[in-house]
C-alpha cells in the first residue's frame, strides 16, 4: 500500500478542497494530511475536509494503523510519523515558531516506504516541507509541488521548487490524477522471487540510444551500470512525464536537456546518512583504526577515501571516527588526517562541502558527538570547523577518472551494488592499487571482494571490511588502460575526405581509375589517426595488424593492435608526435591467425594539406618470415642467422630501454608540474587561511562598531523625542531654517500663523504664506544669518493679533553657524492691555 503525505501551511485549505475534490475514494493509498495548527485551539480539519471527500477522515491517533483509502489529520501541538504501517504521534521538540512538522512526517515516510513514498507541498508561508522533500526525493519516492501560480501563500512551494526537489510541478486540482498516472505506471514492486513483472522490462540494448545522450551531456558512462537500475529509474521518469514509449522519451530528452540532467541526477541515487550500519563503525573506531594507527609513525599523515560521498555524512563520519579513535589511545596528540571525499553529483558535492545538515540527524548521531562534533543553529546543524577541515570534497568519477593513492582506507559503500559484474571486477583492483600495503577497505552491508581474494583478505566478513594484500598491482594493470577513459568509448570522427582523386577537369579519366585501382590494390596498407589515436581512414587490408576489440565498437589503434604490435606503436606515436622525420620499427612480429608475420611499420606526423594538419598516418608493409629467412640460410649455417637474430633482439632491447627512459623523463616532468601545483596550492590555501582570519576579525569589528552605532541611534533617537516634546509643549512658534532659508523644522504652533504642513520640510521661506504683515521678514532672516545680529520686532497679523517675532542664528554644537530661528510670542493680551491703559477714561 502506497501512502501519500500532505503538506500544507497558510491557505492550504482551499488547495486541500481542491486536491480531495478530484480524488477518487477507490484509489488503494492512505492520506496523511499535516497543516501548521495552532496547539492551544481544538482542530476543525477533519470535520472540515470530510466535506470534500466520500473517504473517511480520521484525526490521526497513537499507535493507528494506516488502512487503504483512508485520511488521517494531525491532531494539535504533535509531531506525526510512520513506522512501518502505523502512526506516531510526538510532543514537538522544538518551541511554538520554529516547528517543522512536515520535514518530520516526509522524513518518516521516506524512512518507511523508500521507492514507495508519495510526498505533497501545497500553499504555506515558509521552507517546511523542502527537506522532507529532498529525503523522499533521495530514496526514489515520487515529490510533488502545488504551482506557486494556484497557491494562496507561495513561500512553501517555491522553496521546494527552489531546491530542485518537485518531480511533479501542478494545481492542487490536477495534482491527484497526475499521482495515480505515475502510480499505474510505476507499480509496487514485489519482492518475491517468483514474481514475474506484468510490464516488460526494457532491453539494455533499446536503452542504448539514451545513454550516449547521457554521456554526451554529462560525460559519464552508465553502460555498466546494473540493467535493473537503469530500467526502473528510467521508467520513473517517463511515469512522471506520462511518456509510455521508449522511443518517446529518447526524443524528449534530445530536445529537453534540463530533463538530461534531471535524468541524470535521478541515476545518482543518493542515500546515505551518519553513521549507517553503527556495528561496522563500532568495530572501525574500537579495534580497526587503531590498528591501523599503531602501524603508522607519530608524524604520519593518514590519507583516506570516500568514494561516492553523496551530501558527506559518510565522509564527516568517518572523519569523527579517526578523532575519537585517537582521543582513545593518545588523548592530546594531534590527529594528521585528510579525508578525499568523492561523488560525480555537483549538487551533492555543493552540499557536502557547505557542512549543514536537518536537525533529525539527531536519529542517528549521538548527544556526546552533536555537542562535540556539531554547532547547532536555528534549524540545522553545522560541522566544526576541526572535522570540516579535515575532508576534501571533489567531484570524481571512479570509472572515468585516475584514482587517488598512497591511501590508508578507502570507503565505498553501497556504491558497487549499483554496478554490473565486470565492472565491479576493474574497480576492486583499481581500490587495492590505490591503498598502501595493509591498507583498509570498507564495503557496504551487500557487497563483497567476490572472487578477487588474492586482493584483499577480509578483517571482518561480516562487517564488509577488509585488509590489503601485498600483491603486483602490475599483474592488474590492464584496469588502468581499459577503464580510462570509461568503458564503452564515443567514437570521435573527424571529417576526413575520403575521396582524394584530384578534379575531373585536371587529369585523364583513365590516369584517374588506374591511380585509384593502384592505391587500393598495391600499396601498402595504411591507416590515419586523430590525435587521440582513434582510426578516422583506412586504406588496404589492415585485418592482418588490427582487429576489433570485443565489446561495444572501439577504433582506438591500441585497442584494435594485435599482439607485437602494441607496445612499439605506443611508444612511436609518441615520438612522431614531437618530430616531423617519419619514425621506422623494423622485423616487428605480430601474431596473426596464420602465425607469426614479421612486419615493418612507418609512423608519420602529418601536417600537410589543412583537413590531415594534426593527424599521423601508420603504414604497415610485410617483410620474408623469420621462419623463411632460416630455410634459406640453412646452407650457409648457423651463425649468421644468430647473429641476425641476437642483432634482432639488441634492438628490441634498446627500443625498450628508450621506451623506459622517455617513460621516466616524462614521469618526473609530470611530477615536477604537481609538486609546482601542489605547492601553489598551499600558497593559496595560506593566503585563503589568512584572509578568512582577517575577515574574521574585521567582522567581529564589524559587530561591535554595528553595536555601538545602534546604542547611538536608540540615544538619538531618544533625544528626538524629548526635544519634539519640549517644542510642542511650549506655547511658542519656533520655525528653523538652513543656510538658504528653507525651512528645516517647525512647531505645531507656527503652522498656525505659517502656512505648513510635512511636505514644505525644504521650501523656501519666500515660498510660505503668512497672516503676519512682515513684508521684510525674509530679509531680516538674511541679515541676521550675514550679521549674527538679533533682530526683534512686534508685527501684526491679519485678524489683528500681535506677535513677538525674533531671528537668531543658530549655532550647532561645533560652533558653526548653520541657519537662523525664528521665534514667534503671542502678544496680543499685552498689547490690548497697553492699549487700555493709553486710552483715557470716559466721563
Amino acid at each position: 500500500m502506497r501512502i501519500v503525505g500532505i503538506g500544507a501551511s497558510a491557505g492550504g485549505l482551499a488547495s486541500l478542497e481542491d486536491f480531495f475534490r478530484n480524488t477518487p475514494a477507490d484509489t488503494g493509498m492512505a492520506f496523511l494530511v499535516v497543516q501548521h495548527l495552532d496547539p492551544t485551539q481544538k482542530a476543525m480539519l477533519p470535520e472540515l475536509l470530510q466535506r470534500y471527500t466520500d473517504m473517511p477522515v480520521h484525526e490521526a491517533g497513537q499507535n493507528m494503523s494506516i488502512a487503504a483509502d483512508s485520511v488521517y489529520v494531525i491532531p494539535p501541538n504533535r509531531e506525526l510519523r510512520v513506522f512501518s504501517d502505523t502512526l506516531k504521534l510526538d510532543q514537538p521538540a522544538e518551541p511554538r515558531g520554529l516547528r517543522l512538522p512536515i520535514n518530520v512526517l516526509f522524513s518518516s515516510l521516506a524512512s518507511a516506504q523508500n521507492e514507495q513514498a508519495i510526498a505533497v507541498v501545497l500553499s504555506g508561508m515558509g521552507s517546511d516541507g523542502t527537506l522532507g522533500l529532498q529525503a523522499i526525493k533521495a530514496t526514489g519516492g515520487l515529490t510533488v509541488v502545488e504551482t506557486p501560480e494556484s497557491a494562496q501563500f507561495d513561500a512553501m512551494p517555491k522553496s521546494a521548487i527552489k531546491a530542485d526537489c518537485g518531480d511533479i510541478v501542478a494545481p492542487a486540482n490536477e495534482i491527484p490524477a497526475r499521482i495515480l498516472d505515475y502510480v499505474r505506471r510505476v507499480p509496487v514492486p514485489d519482492h518475491h522471487p517468483e514474481h514475474v513483472p506484468q510490464g516488460p522490462t526494457i532491453s539494455l540494448t533499446r536503452l542504448d540510444p539514451i545513454l550516449h545522450i547521457l554521456r554526451k551531456h554529462t560525460r559519464h558512462d552508465f553502460s555498466l551500470y546494473k540493467p535493473t537500475t537503469l530500467n526502473r529509474r528510467i521508467e520513473r521518469r517517463m511515469a512522471i512525464h506520462g511518456i509510455s514509449d521508449l522511443a518517446d522519451y529518447t526524443h524528449f530528452l534530445k530536445n529537453n536537456s534540463q530533463e538530461v540532467q534531471l535524468l541524470f541526477r535521478e541515476l545518482l541515487i543518493g542515500v546515505t546518512q551518519f553513521f549507517r550500519d553503527p556495528e561496522a563503525w563500532s568495530y572501525l573506531i574500537e579495534t580497526a583504526l587503531p590498528e591501523l594507527l599503531a602501524r603508522q609513525p607519530p608524524d604520519h599523515t593518514l590519507r583516506a577515501w570516500v568514494v561516492g560521498c553523496s551530501t558527506g555524512e559518510e565522509a564527516y563520519s568517518l572523519a569523527i571516527a579517526f578523532s575519537e579513535t585517537l582521543e582513545n589511545i593518545a588523548p592530546g596528540r594531534e590527529l594528521n588526517l585528510q579525508i578525499f571525499a568523492s561523488d560525480i553529483s555537483p549538487e551533492a558535492i555543493t552540499v557536502a562541502r557547505r557542512g549543514q545538515y536537518p536537525l533529525n540527524i539527531e536519529n542517528s548521531v549521538t548527544e556526546a558527538r552533536l555537542a562535540r562534533f556539531f554547532i547547532r543553529h536555528d534549524n540545522h546543524y553545522q560541522i566544526r570547523p576541526s572535522i570540516r577541515d579535515k575532508v576534501l570534497f571533489a567531484r570524481h568519477d571512479v570509472i572515468l577518472d585516475p584514482p587517488f593513492t598512497k591511501l590508508d582506507l578507502i570507503a565505498c559503500r553501497n556504491l558497487l551494488i549499483y554496478f554490473d559484474l565486470a565492472l565491479q571486477r576493474r574497480i576492486i583492483p583499481l581500490f587495492h592499487y590505490s591503498l598502501r600495503p595493509e591498507g583498509l577497505l570498507l564495503l557496504g552491508s551487500s557487497e563483497t571482494v567476490g572472487r578477487l581474494n588474492h586482493l584483499f583478505a577480509p578483517l571482518k566478513p561480516k562487517l564488509r571490511l577488509y585488509q590489503s594484500k601485498a600483491y603486483e598491482s602490475v599483474r592488474h594493470s590492464d584496469f588502468l588502460l581499459k577503464s580510462f577513459p570509461p568503458m564503452s568509448t564515443l567514437a570521435k570522427e573527424q571529417p576526413v575526405p575520403s575521396n582524394q582523386v584530384p578534379p575531373q577537369d585536371a587529369i585523364d579519366n583513365l590516369q584517374s581509375a588506374a591511380d585509384n585501382l593502384l592505391l587500393q590494390v598495391y600499396s601498402p596498407a595504411a591507416v590515419v589517426l586523430n590525435a587521440d589515436a582513434d582510426i578516422v581512414y583506412i586504406s588496404g587490408r589492415t585485418g592482418k595488424y588490427l582487429e576489433p576489440a570485443a565489446g561495444k565498437a572501439n577504433w582506438n589503434i591500441h585497442a584494435m593492435a594485435r599482439d607485437g604490435l602494441r607496445e612499439a606503436l605506443y611508444t612511436a606515436l609518441k615520438e612522431a608526435a614531437d618530430q616531423s622525420e617519419p619514425v621506422e620499427l623494423k622485423g616487428l612480429m605480430v601474431k596473426t591467425e596464420a602465425g607469426d608475420q614479421s612486419v615493418d611499420v612507418t609512423i608519420q606526423g602529418l601536417s600537410k594539406p589543412d583537413t590531415l594538419k594534426g593527424m599521423t598516418m601508420v603504414v604497415f608493409r610485410d617483410t620474408p618470415s623469420q621462419a623463411v629467412t632460416r630455410q634459406r640460410k640453412s646452407d650457409a649455417g648457423a651463425e649468421p642467422e644468430d647473429a641476425a637474430e641476437i642483432q634482432r633482439y639488441q634492438q628490441e632491447i634498446e627500443s625498450l630501454k628508450g621506451q623506459a627512459r622517455r617513460t621516466r623523463e616524462e614521469l618526473q616532468a609530470s611530477n615536477e608540474e604537481l609538486q609546482s601545483t601542489n605547492e601553489e596550492l598551499q600558497s593559496a590555501n595560506e593566503e585563503l587561511t589568512t584572509s578568512k582570519e582577517e575577515m574574521q576579525s574585521m567582522n567581529e569589528e564589524l559587530q561591535t562598531i554595528n553595536t555601538e552605532l545602534q546604542t547611538k541611534l536608540d540615544d538619538l533617537a531618544l533625544a528626538q523625542s524629548d526635544m519634539q516634546n519640549v517644542l510642542n509643549s511650549i506655547e511658542i512658534a519656533v520655525l528653523f531654517l538652513d543656510q538658504e532659508l528653507n525651512v528645516r523644522r517647525y512647531t505645531e504652533r507656527a503652522s498656525t500663523i505659517i502656512s505648513l504642513r510635512e511636505s514644505d520640510i525644504g521650501r523656501p521661506l519666500s515660498d510660505l504664506t503668512s497672516s503676519l504683515r512682515y513684508p521684510d521678514l525674509q530679509e531680516d532672516a538674511r541679515r541676521t544669518l550675514s550679521t549674527l545680529a538679533v533682530s526683534e520686532k512686534q508685527i501684526t497679523t491679519n485678524d489683528n493679533r500681535w506677535f513677538s517675532v525674533r531671528i537668531i542664528p543658530y549655532r550647532r554644537l561645533d560652533n558653526v553657524i548653520d541657519g537662523v530661528v525664528i521665534t514667534l510670542v503671542d502678544i496680543t493680551e499685552t498689547k490690548n492691555l497697553e492699549s487700555s491703559l493709553r486710552t483715557p477714561p470716559q466721563g
